[in-house]
């Protein structure tokens, strides 16, 4: 007998968790909604805008990275 759809998806979760991830939820701008478009340019142009960033900001994004990379 297979299993249903709500059991290999508790299964499928479960299994997950045991691998030490927890579910999470995101919600992102939609698309297709009036004013997403001028709202992208907008904010766009803002960080064009911004000043290039300076080395001591390159050093601290490498240092970050690197934490990420090998956090142990």
């Amino acid at each position: 007998m297979t299993a249903s759809t709500a059991e290999r998806v508790a299964r499928r979760r479960a299994a997950l968790r045991a691998a030490g991830l927890r579910p999470i939820q995101i919600w992102v701008p939609d698309r297709a909604a009036p004013g997403f478009a001028a709202e992208a340019r907008r904010q766009s142009a803002l960080i064009a805008a911004q000043p290039a960033p300076r080395a001591e900001d390159d050093a601290w994004e490498a240092a970050a990275m690197e934490t990420l990379r090998d956090p142990g």
